[in-house]
């Protein structure tokens, strides 16, 4: 079931390893639309606005989940490339108790922060209780968003990116089924919700370790795998925190303007809940894409192949670019009509207010096909500590826009605040991914005892 990506076309390679990659995103994406799909159709507006107002935050703190675990599989990627099972072995191992000691400290503090979280995103009291409900249950699922994430990242390291999607969808169909159990039947409002994503999410990630043990032998772990390595662990985790990291921190600025919209009334939460669920929805292909040119460009740093790396990289970002265009003209002609997903026609303001979010949207798409791309083959190439600050640039960019502009220009401002931050973060991380190229180029000529150029100039 795995794949070696140092040989072949780059580009059916990325595409064959991105297609189950970005079919697993579309379902990951599916789990919170049904939530806010059912929740806003069968409870109303306010409770869609309750399972929206805290987003945000789920996004800081599960993102921080997400993009930790994948950082955890770039140094498994790279030992798979250059063949060394023994290092794979010795990392996915310790990756493993580095990822059980986060989920306790995660849960335990989110749990206890809870209340105070909300408060801090000026919740609308008429919304609070519900939010808070929804959230808890969200924050005491964590271990098992980092069992899946975790496992399916290793997988994909090894270039298995079908096991994963297919557990995944096993998951969705069941979240379907206890979303309309929990919501309708039991009458268990927002919380019913949040246990649906919760438990699918669980078993998505233990079918994940049941594969591995069963039939992924380079990922079996006999008793002397089973070691804690300082190298490994300092490895990982100066890999793995940073690209959590810069989930989180670009979740604050997305906390701050959630913040700002809150304080507009429950319509606007209610209207940016809804654009915001169909934008995470669109953006899907991005990470699929740019997914699999970073391990594309992880594998090919194992092998020595500077040449690889770049081209696939220049892929990542072409398909990117054309899917954004693609996609951009949708929001911009059909926000209206995909809006009713989650939103009753009789709710004409909440459908205004989302529509006019993606409209907004739509036309700086294409941005994030270099944004992402970028990112990731920059962590993917081992510079996570540089890729973070485009999550840096986008916080900068989102607290300025809301702090400025929105009590200026209210729900408008909102609508181009991530625009601002996408624009921000491109031109940050297009150079630095240039220079991280070079770079890992100085360091190939060198492993292979090739004189090394001290002013490599070439670009992508």
């Amino acid at each position: 079931m795995t794949k070696n990506m140092t040989t072949g076309s780059p580009f059916k390679l990325i595409m064959s390893f991105a297609l189950p990659l970005l079919l697993g995103n579309l379902l990951q994406q599916t789990y919170n639309l049904i939530d806010a799909a059912i929740v806003g159709r069968f409870l109303g507006s306010d409770a869609l606005a309750s399972v929206g107002a805290s987003s945000s935050v789920q996004f800081l703190v599960l993102g921080f989940c997400m993009g930790t675990a994948c950082g955890f599989g770039v140094p498994i990627a790279r030992h798979f490339g250059a063949g060394d099972i023994k290092k794979l072995k010795q990392y996915f191992y310790n990756s493993i108790v580095i990822t059980a000691i986060t989920a306790f400290v995660l849960t335990t503090v989110c749990a206890v922060l809870c209340s105070e979280i909300l408060k801090l995103l000026s919740t609308p009291s008429n919304i609070f209780d519900d939010a808070y409900k929804y959230l808890l249950v969200i924050f005491l699922g964590i271990p098992f968003t980092l069992l899946y994430n975790l496992l399916s990242s290793v997988l994909r390291s090894v270039g298995d990116s079908k096991t994963p999607f297919v557990f995944l969808a096993i998951s969705t169909v069941l979240n379907i089924a206890l979303d309309l159990v929990c919501v309708i039947v039991f009458r268990w409002g927002c919380m019913g919700a949040a246990i649906a994503t919760v438990v699918a999410q669980a078993i998505s990630g233990i079918l994940c370790a049941v594969f591995i043990m069963k039939k992924v032998s380079v990922l079996k772990l006999a008793k002397e795998d089973r070691v804690m390595s300082k190298p490994a662990v300092l490895n990982l985790i100066i890999m793995g925190f940073p690209m959590g990291l810069q989930y989180s921190i670009t979740a604050i600025g997305s906390m701050v303007m959630q913040s700002a919209n809150n304080k507009l009334g429950s319509i606007y939460v209610s209207g940016f809940t809804a654009g915001a669920r169909i934008k995470q929805f669109t953006m899907c292909p991005y990470d699929a894409f740019a997914t699999g040119a970073s391990v594309f460009a992880s594998q090919n740093l194992g092998a020595g192949n500077l040449k690889r790396i770049k081209k696939g990289i220049r892929i990542g970002v072409g398909v990117g670019m054309t899917y954004g265009v693609i996609a951009g003209i949708v929001l911009i002609f059909f926000g209206r009509e995909l809006s009713l997903i989650f939103v009753n026609k009789s709710d004409a303001a909440v459908l205004t207010a989302s529509a006019k979010y993606l409209f907004y949207a739509g036309f700086f798409y294409w941005t994030l096909g270099i944004l992402n791309t970028c990112r990731m083959c920059t962590q993917g190439l081992g510079y996570s500590g540089l890729a973070i600050f485009s999550g840096v640039t986008e916080m900068i960019a989102r607290i300025s826009v809301s702090m400025i502009f929105v009590p200026k220009f209210g729900y408008l401002a909102i609508c181009f605040t991530d625009q601002a931050a996408w624009i921000a973060a491109c031109l940050y991380i297009v150079p630095v991914c240039i220079y991280c190229v070079n770079r890992a180029g100085r360091h190939i000529a060198g492993d292979h005892g090739l004189p090394v150029k001290k002013n490599n100039k070439r670009q992508l």
